[in-house]
């Protein structure tokens, strides 16, 4: 893909916005850090529209979305490398078993869900940590604008911000709820869901 050396850093500041935030910045955003006006970055965000590097939803703000990484120029949709790794047998995290070698592989994108429409979150906090979902760890997210009753969701709220909770519609309201007791419940009469977690990914420190 053609792109300059503005459109390119414009695209690894998109990329790290989401991974931060779970949402896209405003034109307001994007113009302060790189010290240009909003024209300007109207202008550049077009351009990268046109050559298919990113999504926009007309008459939706924080709506940019990436359809090219600018981290691995030969792909598109984000995709995983392809990784094998050795499984050498199995272990019990119960009662010990006798240890044998049986040796097989696998392959990392089969563990992991994927495509153009997946995208990875780094979570910051403890509020699903009843669902094993751990500050640090990072959440495979598929982008949907509708979520099923209690799945976890990454939902934007009316003031902008975007958290990580389990979706419950009732009666008259929306309910997000945490998976942390010291965390309670959180309630709107509506809430723009942008995508449901189908996975999860931890390093172990």
């Amino acid at each position: 893909m053609n792109l300059t050396r503005k459109q390119l850093d414009i695209l690894r500041f998109l990329k790290r916005y989401w991974q931060e935030h779970a949402l896209a910045p405003t034109l307001e955003e994007i113009a302060e850090v790189f010290g240009v006006s909003k024209i300007t970055i109207h202008e550049h965000l077009t351009h990268l529209e046109r050559k298919g590097a990113i999504r926009r939803d007309k008459g939706r703000s924080r709506s940019i979305r990436l359809e090219y990484d600018p981290d691995l120029p030969e792909a598109r949709g984000f995709p995983l490398e392809e990784v094998d790794l050795p499984v050498l047998g199995t272990i019990m995290a119960g009662h010990p078993i006798e240890a044998v070698e049986d040796r097989d592989t696998v392959r990392l994108s089969d563990l992991i869900p994927h495509g153009p429409d997946h995208y990875l979150l780094r979570v910051k906090g403890d509020s699903m940590i009843q669902d094993h979902i751990q500050d640090g760890d990072y959440v495979v997210i598929e982008s949907r604008r509708v979520a099923r009753q209690g799945e976890m969701v990454v939902a934007v709220l009316p003031d902008n911000e975007a958290t990580l909770k389990r979706f419950y519609k009732e009666e008259d309201r929306i309910r997000l709820q945490p998976a942390n007791p010291n965390f309670p419940p959180i309630f709107f009469s509506e809430v723009e869901i942008r995508g449901v977690v189908v996975g999860v990914i931890r390093q172990v420190r």
